[in-house]
């Protein structure tokens, strides 16, 4: 088996340390960076992105598996930024403002992460002003916004008409998720897509900015 199916599977069963230690080895062979992330790092994600779609594994094993990957992204992140390797985009997201929910929000963030975006979680109770200064300040492509209260959905649109007041409007794409949203209200708020689970997630934000 090469480094990169090693790594890949070690991220697939969640093992940290073997990421990690994987992670090292490959470094030591001169494996660059970038490598690692797309072939070993994404690739083992993929594959647990493609069973929780199909239901073949669930939200511990998801948490489990990025858990690993972020070992080994921590690892390999300072070498891919004094290398200038490109992420697919950076996406700003967070639970909205009265909502202190967040694990499926945080599921999200780390399957974008696995899936080779770069990513800045505000949290949860993220009002409308912090999420605008993170967007400008990233300059990021798109922003995820989470909600699991009927009462704390409706923010969202506020968020989405603070944004189209701003010239950012025209580059960032709005993606929002959590248990009352449809597809319809995603659409009645201004929001460029929705996505009920974290895997249409990411498969929805390489449609957003055609990464598929």
């Amino acid at each position: 088996m090469d480094i990169f199916k090693e790594i890949a599977a070690a991220v697939e069963s969640g093992d940290l340390d073997l990421v990690k230690s994987l992670t090292e080895k490959a470094l030591a062979r001169d494996v660059s960076a970038e490598e690692i992330l797309n072939k070993a790092l994404v690739s083992g994600m993929n594959v647990i992105g493609e069973k929780f779609k199909n239901m073949e594994v669930f939200i511990p094993e998801v948490l489990v598996s990025a858990r690993a990957m972020n070992g080994g992204m921590e690892i390999l992140k300072p070498l891919l930024i004094k290398a200038n390797v490109k992420f697919k985009g950076k996406v700003v997201i967070g639970t909205v403002k009265g909502d202190l929910h967040d694990i499926g929000k945080n599921i999200v963030a780390m399957m974008l992460k696995g899936a080779g975006y770069e990513v800045t979680d505000l949290g949860a109770d993220v009002s409308k002003e912090k999420f605008l200064d993170a967007l400008q300040k990233e300059s990021a492509d798109i922003l995820g916004l989470s909600a699991l209260l009927t009462t704390t959905m409706t923010y969202m649109k506020e968020i989405v008409a603070a944004l189209g007041s701003t010239d950012l409007r025209a580059k960032v794409k709005v993606l929002v998720g959590g248990a009352p949203l449809t597809e319809a209200y995603a659409r009645s708020i201004g929001a460029d897509g929705y996505a009920p689970d974290a895997a249409l997630a990411v498969d929805l934000a390489n449609s957003l900015l055609g990464k598929a």
